[in-house]
């Protein structure tokens, strides 16, 4: 018999182990992702907010953007 994991990254939202202030992380200096400016820009038609997304903008600070607009 195996013994379970405490620690397991479940995946689900509130799992401790699933989720890092985009502060902490290694590459959130890095230039965003495509994948994230394409979220920006569909999140911003989709809720009506005017966010001009940065061609300087950060791995982080686009994670932060997209949580803000998922809130509204």
């Amino acid at each position: 018999m195996s013994e379970s994991n405490t620690n397991t990254n479940t995946g689900q939202a509130g799992d401790p182990t699933a989720e890092k202030d985009p502060s902490e992380w290694v590459t959130g200096d890095e230039p965003a992702t495509g994948a994230q400016k394409s979220y920006l820009e569909t999140l911003t038609r989709r809720t009506g907010d005017d966010v001009e997304i940065p061609e300087d903008l950060t791995k982080a600070d686009a994670s932060r953007t997209i949580d803000e607009l998922k809130g509204s």
